[in-house]
């Protein structure tokens, strides 16, 4: 920690000047999805839990209305006016500080400018929500620059970071990766109902167990237009079902397996798989968070593994790497579920796995997706983290 302080503090200085008294340090975090994929836009729940990786945003307000900006990771700096934002095709990461900031001025919210750099470990297009954790730590950024000027709460950001993605940067997102950015808890994951907002706590009792998340390094270039693709399919499924059950469902939250069961004839081979996926991931989500709850961690692998299965055969979300990195994962010893993580076609895998075992999860799991793909992985074994926050400089 005080070793990224002071990498932050050389950063700021080289760029800004050294940072004075009324500097601020923000640390939002990334998150991995335990189980729950692709229902969040259809209404459902999801599982996620924040990572001990994130992003850092080190800043101090200006007296004008300039926001400059040096992202580390891209080692490049840039310069917005709050009262004349314009979307950047030349920097594409700014457009998650800007949209942020045009969310928070829609709002009524009252920023100064500020000189600020961005550093962070959290893996960028791996699927861990590198770009919300943008987004919450710009936004705590100005608000705590700001304090005076709003009374937004944790929730509240959450939503505005999401409205930011959807609107300013493009991207159709669901709220998962903001809200577990804000609302996360160490030592939890976080059950969150994507229909009404309503989530709880759901206590890590691992005894002995630890989540590992590979990266595939496979590049999630199909991930955006078949996320979209598949939203789309998701709703025509809603439109299908709601005429010919003659009710109005708002999304496949609402349609019960007997309905699909009647119906599922009726629909598009493609539409009919995707509802199936959906409406048996809201299931095992459920069922997933109380089985935490008493510990039972067998069970909760099985249902991993249920899942990988339905978003590769029914989502088809999958791919030939991350299917191989989910078969040699539950070829080693310890393993209890391992399942795809992320909007999916590249990304992430994430295991559950005994700790004792962990070395040899390390040792072997590489060395076989490297034979079988040519591609070395990258392994994070992360404890669940708190959410967003200030952090003492």
């Amino acid at each position: 920690m005080s070793e990224l302080k002071g990498h932050l503090r050389n950063l700021f200085t080289e760029h800004f000047g050294a940072p004075r008294s009324d500097a601020v340090l923000i640390r939002a975090p990334g998150r991995v999805n335990l189980i729950g994929e692709h229902t969040d836009y259809n209404g459902g729940f999801v599982l996620p839990m924040a990572i001990d990786r994130a992003v850092w945003v080190l800043a101090q307000p200006r007296a004008d209305d300039a926001v400059r900006v040096f992202a580390a990771e891209f080692n490049q700096e840039a310069t917005f006016n709050l009262h004349a934002i314009e979307r950047s095709d030349q920097h594409l990461w700014l457009n998650y500080v800007m949209g942020v900031a045009q969310e928070l001025l829609a709002l009524g919210v009252s920023l100064t400018g500020m000189d600020a750099v961005i550093c962070g470990d959290v893996p960028l297009g791996a699927g861990l929500s590198s770009s919300a954790a943008i987004e919450v730590a710009t936004a705590f950024t100005f608000l705590h620059l700001n304090p005076q000027s709003s009374t937004l709460n944790p929730a509240d950001v959450a939503l505005l970071c999401q409205r930011a993605e959807n609107r300013f940067v493009g991207v159709n997102c669901g709220i998962m990766d903001q809200f577990i950015a804000t609302m996360g808890k160490a030592g939890t994951a976080l059950l969150i109902d994507c229909r009404d907002l309503s989530y709880r706590h759901v206590p890590l009792n691992l005894r002995g167990h630890c989540f590992a998340i590979v990266d595939s390094k496979v590049p999630r270039t199909l991930a955006s237009s078949k996320y979209n693709e598949r939203r789309a399919e998701c709703e025509e499924a809603v439109r299908l079902l709601s005429e010919y059950t003659g009710e109005r469902f708002q999304s496949l939250r609402d349609v019960t397996a007997r309905q699909l069961h009647l119906h599922e004839k009726q629909l598009p081979n493609n539409v009919r798989r995707r509802a199936m996926h959906v409406l048996g991931e809201i299931v095992r989500t459920e069922m997933a968070a109380r089985v935490l709850e008493r510990g039972d961690l067998r069970l909760f692998g099985k249902l991993m593994n249920e899942s990988h299965e339905s978003l590769k055969n029914f989502y088809e979300v999958s791919c030939p790497e991350l299917d191989t990195l989910v078969d040699i994962a539950r070829s080693l010893p310890g393993v209890l579920g391992s399942r795809l993580t992320g909007a999916g076609f590249g990304g992430c895998t994430v295991t559950l796995l005994r700790r004792d075992c962990l070395d040899t999860f390390l040792r072997e799991l590489p060395a076989a997706y490297e034979r079988a793909h040519g591609r070395t992985p990258a392994i994070y074994v992360s404890e669940a983290a708190d959410g967003a926050g200030r952090v003492a400089p």
